[in-house]
This record gives C-alpha cells, sequence and structure tokens, in this order.
C-alpha cells in the first residue's frame, strides 16, 4: 500500500493542451501524463513515498484525485519503481493496461478493463491512441527468478507529435534503430541511477542519456528517472548538472526541458 505524502501542496490537475496542441506533465521519476486532442495516457504511474527502503525525495506532482480522465496506461517494465501496483490499483482507464510480453500477471488483477501485452515493435492503435513498443537494453525481472519478462520503452504517436518513452535503459545502439523507423518529438530519458549499488551497466549516465537522445534524432529531451527516489549513489543534483553541462558543450542546451513535479510542457 501506499499513502500521499504529509506537508506540501501539490500541483493541481493539469490544463488541457490548446487545440492542435500535445501536452507532456511530469509527475516525477519516470511516471507522465500525456494530453493530446480529447485523449491521455499515463507513463509508468508511481505515487509511492517509499520504494523499499528507499524514501521519495520530491512529492508527486499531481494528486491521484485531480488526474483527468486516463485512455490508458503504459508500464516499461515489472520493477517496483516503474511498476508499482499499488498505483496501479488506483487508476481507472478507459482501454486499460500496456505491458511488456510476460508481465501481464502481474497487473490482471489490478481493475483494468484490458491488459496488453506488447512485443518489441508491436504496434497497437486503440481508439485514436496509437502505442508502439520499443527495445531498451535493461532487464524486466520483477522478483530475479522471473527472467521470462520482458522490457522496453513506448512511443505515443499524437496527430501532429511522437511522444518516446525510453523507460529504463543503458545505452545500446538500438536508439539508433528507433530513430530510424520514427521520428520522435519529444524523448523522455532516464539519468539517474547510473551509480547503481549493484554496480550492473543497466542505466545511462547523463552523457549517454544526450548521446542517446542525438541517436534518436529527437527534437527536445525531457529528463526523468532522477531526484525523486535515490537509487544510485550520486548526488541528487549531479544528472542534472551533468546533463545540461554535456548539452551546453555540444551546443544542444536549448533543446533540453527541464520540468519540475506537476510541470508540463506544450508542443
Amino acid at each position: 500500500m501506499f499513502r500521499q505524502p504529509e506537508g506540501e501542496t501539490l500541483h493541481a490537475n493539469p490544463e488541457a493542451p490548446a487545440d492542435g496542441k500535445t501536452r507532456v506533465t511530469w509527475i516525477g521519476h519516470a511516471s507522465f501524463l500525456v494530453q493530446f486532442d480529447s485523449h491521455s495516457v499515463i507513463f509508468d504511474p508511481n505515487w509511492a513515498t517509499w520504494m523499499g527502503p528507499v524514501k521519495r525525495q520530491q512529492h508527486p506532482g499531481l494528486h491521484l484525485d485531480t488526474l483527468p480522465e486516463v485512455d490508458l496506461v503504459c508500464v516499461s517494465h515489472a520493477h517496483f519503481d516503474h511498476m508499482h501496483r499499488a498505483s496501479l490499483r488506483a487508476i481507472q482507464s478507459r482501454h486499460g493496461i500496456m505491458v511488456p510480453k510476460g508481465s501481464g500477471s502481474l497487473v490482471r488483477k489490478l481493475g483494468f478493463k484490458r491488459v496488453t501485452e506488447m512485443a518489441i515493435w508491436e504496434e497497437q492503435i486503440l481508439d485514436g491512441v496509437d502505442v508502439i513498443h520499443t527495445p531498451s537494453h535493461h532487464w524486466g525481472a520483477r522478483f530475479g527468478h522471473d527472467t521470462h519478462r520482458d522490457y522496453g520503452g513506448f512511443i505515443v504517436k499524437t496527430p501532429r507529435n511522437n511522444v518516446y518513452h525510453a523507460g529504463d535503459s543503458a545505452y545500446f545502439e538500438g536508439f539508433k534503430e528507433i530513430g530510424k523507423r520514427y521520428p520522435i518529438d519529444i524523448a523522455l530519458m532516464p539519468i539517474g541511477a547510473y551509480e547503481a549499488p549493484s554496480g550492473r551497466d543497466v542505466h545511462l549516465n547523463p552523457e549517454e542519456a544526450l548521446q542517446a537522445y542525438l541517436d534518436l534524432g529527437a527534437k527536445k529531451l525531457i529528463p526523468m528517472h532522477y531526484a525523486t527516489f535515490p537509487l544510485g549513489n550520486e548526488e541528487p543534483s549531479e544528472p542534472e548538472e551533468r546533463l545540461l553541462k554535456e548539452a551546453d558543450r555540444l551546443g544542444v542546451l536549448d533543446q533540453i526541458l527541464i520540468l519540475d513535479p506537476g510541470e508540463g510542457v506544450e508542443i
């Protein structure tokens, strides 16, 4: 179970985007709300205060009670910080939930009308919401032994923009292939937990995240997976500082959009 953090006012319900616009709102960690036309999609929803022994550092940017009607939930993989079952149980969506192959059993009893397991490069269109499941370089087991569970990212195609959520990933050549197959307008890229206690090469550091963004050929980068749960040994401010420093060095600083939890951007 989870509870809402106390002692701080959360951001209000995000405004619906202007006609013809796509609005992307960062909730915190890897959780985003994407709104376009009359549709709303939420990625990796997590309102937890604790992830095991790790306490959340920033309050969620949106309160569950203020979410607009959600059309679809997309979960990138079964790790606890991305597939938070209590948060998922609290969300109702018109068209259910999309998860990678092998993870459907973890969410079938959470109240969703439909559970769709997706293979890599599979595309599903549900009432105007077009979603593609993309590859990543990570791992999908939730309990250690269940290595059959897949993992990846998602592209949500809107009538005017494509929004890419990378899930969790280390750097790999697959970012180039994703960019070749689909034009990306906004890339939601993880930049934290690279100094993981396990030492496994499963997360992008900020410089690698920027290189992956360039490989994608995307137009704007919004960082995520940092300054929420301290899952790595790096200082909380380090990922953002390193990202901005590298973007400045490469002359793409104007392409980086830093959001506070609850803040959104329209394109």
